[in-house]
C-alpha cells in the first residue's frame, strides 16, 4: 500500500480556513427562515389563532393536506448516528453534525428542498428506526446518511416498509446512482457493455454492496463479479459472511485483488488509499476502467495510474481531479421529483431513471463555454450544471408515477418542467454575494 502523498496533505492553513468558515459570522451553515409575513395583528390570526386551528381541521379531515398547509411536503430530514461519518469512522452523532448540515445545505442550494439536520445517539438499530418511524408526521422524506454497515442495510430496509415516504441512504444509493452513470458512459466510450465486462470491486461496505447491486441492475453479470474485502476476495469457502457479502461470495481459486484483477474490464474501488497498485493495474484488460472513490486519497492517484495505462479512464471522489464520482449530482434532484409526486417509496425505476438522466445531460453539450465536452475525462455532468435540476427529477417524477408509488401524480410534465425552470431561476438569483441562498 503505498503513503498518502504529502502534496494532497491539509496544511494547517486550510485547516483553520474551513474552522473560520464554519464560525463566522455565526456558527454553523443554516437558520431557520420564515416563510409567511408576522407583520400585523392580521397576519398573526392568520400565522397562528384562530387561522392555524382552521389547517389543523382541514389535515384531520384530510392528512394529504398536510403537504399542501404545511411545510411537510418539501422538509426532508438528514438523518445519522455517527457511526461512519466521511473517511473518520465511528465519530458519534454530535461529530458528524457538521456533515448533516452541510448535507442540508446542498438539499437547499441545489434544489430548493428544505432539510433538517437530526443527530440521533441511538447505535442501536431498533432503537434508531423507532425514532425515526416516529418523525413521519414531520417530514416528507428521510435521508439516512454516515450509518456504517451491515446495520445500515437492516434501518433503511426496516424504515422504508414501516414508513409511508421516501427513505434513502445516501451513502448506499446516490453513491451507486452516480457510479452506474459513469460506468455507462465510460463504456460507451470504449465500446463495451454491461453484458460483457468483468468487474473486480474493492471494499464491501454499504456504498460498495449498492453500487455493485446497481451496476447488475443495469446489466453487468453477476458470476462476472469478483468482489474484495479486508480478507481478500470474498469466495464461497470463506466462513461468517454477512448476508450482503454472501450474496456475492463466488467458487473461484483467486484470493487477492491482484488476482482479481488480472484481465478485469473495471475496477471500482471504495476502500483506502494506494489499494491499486500500478502493477496490478497493468495486468487490467484493454482500456481499463477505474473508480478510485476513497476519500481524501484514492485507491490510486491518476498521476500513477497514467504513468502506468494511457488508456485507462478514471474517476475519484476529489473535485481537483477529472471525474468526480459526487452524490450532490443525485440526492437533490432525486428528493425534488421524489416529493414533487408525493412518492411513498424510492424505487429501483426511480433510481435508474435518475442513472439515465445523468448519463445522458453529460454527453450533451457544455452547459457553459470553456465546460469540458463529454470523453474520457467528463463522464458525468458537473456539479453546478443548472440543467440538473430540469432533468433529474422529472426523470425521478415519471418514474415514480410508472411504478405507481405517486400520491400526487404530475397531470402535465411541460407545465412541471416549466416549475423546475422557475425555481432553478429563483435559486441562481438568489445567490448574494456571500454564496447564501
Amino acid at each position: 500500500m503505498t503513503s498518502k502523498p504529502s502534496a494532497d496533505a491539509t496544511t494547517p492553513e486550510q485547516r483553520q480556513a474551513a474552522l473560520d468558515y464554519h464560525r463566522w459570522p455565526q456558527p454553523g451553515k443554516l437558520e431557520v427562515t420564515a416563510t409567511k409575513r408576522v407583520a400585523t395583528r392580521e397576519d398573526l390570526s392568520l400565522a397562528y389563532s384562530p387561522g392555524v386551528g382552521y389547517a389543523c381541521e382541514a389535515i384531520a379531515a384530510d392528512p394529504a393536506q398536510a403537504d399542501l398547509l404545511t411545510s411537510r411536503g418539501n422538509l426532508v430530514a438528514v438523518v445519522t448516528n455517527g457511526t461512519a461519518v466521511l473517511g473518520l469512522g465511528d465519530i458519534g452523532p454530535l461529530a458528524g453534525k457538521p456533515v448533516m448540515e452541510g448535507k442540508s445545505v446542498l438539499f437547499k442550494r441545489f434544489a430548493g428542498v428544505d432539510a433538517f439536520d437530526i443527530e440521533l445517539d441511538a447505535k442501536d438499530p431498533e432503537r434508531l428506526i423507532d425514532i425515526v418511524a416516529a418523525m413521519e408526521p414531520t417530514f416528507g422524506g428521510i435521508n439516512l446518511e454516515d450509518i456504517k454497515a451491515p446495520e445500515c442495510f437492516v434501518i433503511e430496509k426496516t424504515l422504508a416498509g414501516r414508513m409511508g415516504i421516501p427513505v434513502f441512504h445516501d451513502d448506499q444509493h446516490g453513491t451507486a446512482i452516480v457510479v452506474g452513470a459513469a460506468v455507462s458512459n465510460a463504456l460507451e466510450l470504449v465500446g463495451k457493455s454491461f453484458e460483457s465486462i468483468r468487474m473486480v470491486v474493492c471494499g464491501m461496505g454499504a456504498a460498495g454492496v449498492a453500487c455493485v447491486d446497481m451496476l447488475v441492475s443495469l446489466g453487468l453479470k453477476p458470476e462476472n463479479i469478483l468482489a474484495v474485502d479486508r480478507s481478500g476476495v470474498i469466495h464461497t469457502g470463506r466462513a461468517n459472511l454477512d448476508p450482503s457479502k454472501q450474496a456475492y461470495a463466488r467458487d473461484t481459486d483467486k484470493r487477492s485483488l491482484a488476482d482479481a484483477l488480472h484481465g478485469a474490464d473495471l475496477f471500482l474501488g471504495l476502500s483506502g488509499p494506494g489499494t491499486l497498485s500500478g502493477d496490478m493495474l497493468a495486468t487490467m484488460a484493454a482500456d481499463p476502467i477505474v473508480l478510485a472513490l476513497a476519500n481524501p486519497y484514492p485507491e490510486i492517484l491518476p498521476s500513477e495510474a497514467r504513468a502506468v495505462r494511457d488508456d485507462v479512464i478514471l474517476g475519484t471522489g476529489r473535485s481537483d481531479f477529472p471525474n468526480q464520482i459526487n452524490n450532490v449530482l443525485c440526492f437533490p434532484y432525486l428528493f425534488r421529483g421524489a416529493l414533487d409526486v408525493g412518492a411513498r417509496h424510492i424505487t429501483t425505476g426511480m433510481k435508474i431513471a435518475c442513472v439515465e438522466a445523468l448519463a445522458a445531460l453529460a454527453r450533451q453539450a457544455p452547459f457553459q463555454p470553456g465546460a469540458p465536452e463529454f470523453g474520457r475525462d467528463s463522464l458525468i455532468p458537473n456539479p453546478l450544471d443548472p440543467r440538473l435540476l430540469l432533468e433529474l427529477p422529472v426523470a425521478v417524477a415519471k418514474a415514480a408515477m410508472d411504478d405507481g408509488v405517486a400520491s400526487r401524480p404530475v397531470a402535465d410534465m411541460n407545465v412541471y418542467r416549466q416549475c423546475l425552470a422557475s425555481l432553478s431561476a429563483r435559486l441562481n438569483a438568489g445567490l448574494a454575494e456571500d454564496g447564501t441562498v
